[in-house]
């Protein structure tokens, strides 16, 4: 049949006969499908089996090759399909499903309509009225279509993207309709986040029944049973298919949307955030997954997932073995789908990016995640405190990330005072968590802060700690003369003389004979002799931090890790390239002396270290992490608090190598009733690199903390030494 159409197309065009002959064709084929309806009997004959799916063919096919006949001009065969409303019929013939069969074949001709034929079209009243009538025929409930609706819908998207001036077609917007939807829209989120604007509130534990998915909804204003047939336009059309069973329908929904969100044009991005529930529909989708996943699952098989791209979601048969666990299916699902709102508001123009990252944010972070966070429940804190840290990893979108930190941290910038504990009820509950009586809940916490801090925002850290820093009160008023390259202020290093007045120092020197010990460190003399300065700096203060751990307690002398903390410095210089830090610290002002606080979150982790020899191995590791991260950084400020060890701190404040001066002291003591201690601790170093299968051991939790406060010494120095030289230079 085709190959015919063919020759009698190109018979016409060598014998130059008139256009006249294309137009018969094409109207005869148009009335050989009305004709159909005329004289059929059979009602339940399918549409494959009658002559219409060949006649739709032959049709489309003239108006191809006549496009590319008239140029410019359009044909006579397309006059007569707008003038005498072809499409709008067939949009009626497939809404009435007759014969059976007949809505795939509308689709499939208005898909290749709109996709090969090159003049635009959809800005035709002739054309876009149909194709909204079956935009509106798509999702509904049991459709045997789907996969027709969505090649339909990604011809039509794909056409916006080519002409968007034509989204406001498609999309119905009116005034009123847009007034509405926007109305509806700021209900849901106002909905959403209802249910944790309360601090004080103490909600419910979840039930770990499926009943959890439910109650999960409740809270964030979302619907997961709401009938489709309510949804209408593109927007919800798409959204819906986006749940479609068939990967592919689901895969090439999405992308539609993509296509549409990606429109670079400002009004475009306007049109969809203020005229369409994207933002809701997107929110509540993502929110509706994250309830799905078990309450039952593991928090290390949270931390264990390294993430897929939402595109592999719906070519993967099934989660890779490594990552298959109870609950990973689901698991996936929604970190797929969140890695999908990260590519939509990364494209999307940023009104629109926005407004779908605070949607997400009220909708999923304060209606859903929020109250579990504070709930009571050590269980439930546990998996949504591991799930939050995982999300945190893989949320890259600036918009969405900013939204993540305003929930988790707020915009405070002032200095923090200690009774300050419901400026932001969630960042105060966090940290306490990170002290928290669970060792697993303070675990994951941590896990969580760490995460934060490879993010590229400057909010994180002024907010955790620079903002305690600015004034550079933990200081002694006076302590520091101006130096002469710099003309900024700096302590006189005159043979740890600053050192030697802490009583806990002092013994611990005296008693482990490091008076005799020969430097550990040296510098070329090259650099000696280029700046004997920095090189009397640099050696004292990274000798200062190997020589902390007296030597009975130590267990290797090797310091092999200086080359880590160089890419991880090079990684924060890049992460706070354009963070405007300021090169060197500021100068002191004359100030009456004052109470330092570091804040809340240095709070923790200093008392977390000086408790380094009575807690868990794991819970050690985690605290000294989140410290070597923070150091690494270089802002001066922070750089001076954390490895600076000869500042004179003001009255009642503690710095970092104070805080390990007074654990060293305790560690003292404690060693001395310990038989054997060095050997003991060289059989947990052995048993902790898996070189000797575990054995019982008296003091076991005090040797493995001696083991890590040994190495998280040798990490600060190594961060000194790959910091201080750049910043000497």
């Amino acid at each position: 049949m085709f190959n015919k159409v063919t020759a009698f197309l190109q018979q016409a065009l060598e014998t130059r006969e008139p256009s006249i002959n294309l137009l018969d064709s094409f109207v005869n084929h148009w009335k050989a499908i009305t004709n159909y309806y005329i004289e059929t009997t059979d009602e339940s004959r399918p549409v494959k089996q009658t002559d219409i799916p060949w006649c739709l063919r032959q049709m489309l096919d003239i108006l191809v090759y006549e496009e590319k006949q008239q140029g410019e001009e359009t044909g006579p065969c397309m006059e007569y399909l707008l003038q005498h409303k072809l499409l709008e019929t067939l949009c009626t013939l497939g809404k009435a499903q007759y014969p059976p069969g007949m809505s795939q074949q509308v689709m499939m001709f208005f898909s290749k309509v709109l996709s090969q034929i090159q003049k635009p079209v959809l800005h035709l009243i002739n054309v876009y009225r149909p194709v909204q009538k079956l935009i509106n025929l798509c999702g509904l409930p049991d459709s045997k279509t789907e996969t027709e609706e969505s090649q339909f819908l990604f011809a039509v998207c794909t056409r916006v993207r080519k002409d968007p001036y034509v989204l406001n077609y498609i999309l119905e917007i009116t005034k009123d309709s847009q007034k509405r939807c926007s109305s509806t829209s700021d209900e849901a989120l106002e909905e959403g986040c209802s249910g944790a604007s309360s601090p004080e509130r103490a909600p419910s534990p979840p039930s770990p029944s499926s009943s959890a998915a439910s109650s999960c909804s409740a809270r964030s204003g979302a619907h997961p049973s709401s009938s489709p047939q309510t949804a209408t336009g593109i927007i919800p059309v798409l959204m819906h298919l986006g749940k479609s069973q068939k990967s592919r329908v689901a895969l090439r929904s999405m992308e539609s949307l993509l296509l549409l969100v990606s429109l670079p044009q400002e009004d475009t991005g306007h049109l969809l955030a203020e005229g369409t529930p994207l933002c809701h529909l997107l929110a509540q989708r993502l929110t509706e997954l994250y309830c799905l996943i078990p309450s039952s699952l593991s928090p290390a098989d949270i931390h264990s997932y390294s993430g897929a791209q939402w595109r592999d979601h719906f070519t993967q048969d099934s989660p890779e073995e490594s990552q298959s666990f109870p609950g990973s299916e689901n698991l996936q699902g929604f970190f797929c789908f969140l890695d999908y709102c990260n590519e939509l508001t990364k494209e999307a123009p940023r009104v629109l990016g926005v407004k779908m990252a605070r949607a997400i944010h009220l909708q999923w972070l304060k209606g859903v995640i929020q109250p579990h966070l504070l709930q009571m429940s050590e269980a439930g804190i546990l998996v949504h405190t591991a799930l939050l840290s995982c999300s945190v990893r893989h949320i890259h979108s600036p918009a969405l990330l900013e939204e993540l930190v305003q929930f988790l941290l707020g915009s405070d910038t002032h200095c923090e005072k200690q009774q300050d504990t419901q400026t932001h009820i969630l960042r105060y509950r966090l940290i306490e968590h990170c002290n928290h009586i669970s060792d697993e809940i303070s675990i994951t916490t941590l896990r969580l802060f760490e995460e934060l801090l490879q993010k590229p925002s400057k909010s994180i850290l002024t907010n955790l700690v620079l903002r305690n820093l600015e004034k550079r009160s933990y200081r002694l008023p006076g302590s520091g003369v101006m130096d002469e390259r710099h003309g900024v202020e700096s302590d006189v290093l005159e043979e740890s003389e600053e050192l030697e007045e802490d009583p806990f120092f002092t013994d611990m020197y005296e008693d482990s004979g490091f008076g005799s010990q020969e430097p550990l460190l040296s510098l070329p003399s090259a650099r000696e002799r280029h700046n004997p300065r920095a090189h009397t700096q640099v050696a004292d203060i990274v000798n200062s931090f190997l020589c902390l751990v007296p030597q009975e307690a130590k267990t290797s002398h090797l310091v092999q890790m200086y080359s880590n903390y160089q890419l991880c410095l090079k990684e924060c210089i890049a992460l706070s390239r354009d963070w405007n830090w300021p090169d060197s610290v500021k100068t002191t002002e004359t100030h009456p002396a004052t109470d330092f606080y570091e804040g809340h979150f240095l709070q923790i982790l200093f008392d977390r270290i000086a408790r380094i020899l009575e807690q868990p191995y794991e819970l050690n590791l985690q605290v000294t992490s989140v410290l070597s991260r923070l150091a690494v950084f270089p802002h001066p400020h922070l750089h001076e608090y954390l490895l600076d060890p000869y500042i004179s701190l003001s009255p009642g404040a503690r710095s970092l190598f104070s805080t390990l001066v007074r654990v060293i002291g305790e560690l003292m003591q404690r060693i001395q009733h310990i038989h054997n201690v060095t050997d003991k601790l060289m059989m947990i170093r052995r048993q902790l690199m898996g070189l000797e299968e575990e054995t019982l051991l008296d003091h076991v939790t005090l040797l493995k903390g001696v083991i890590v406060l040994e190495e998280f010494c040798k990490e600060l120095a190594a961060i000194a030494f790959v910091k201080l030289p750049i910043e000497e230079q």
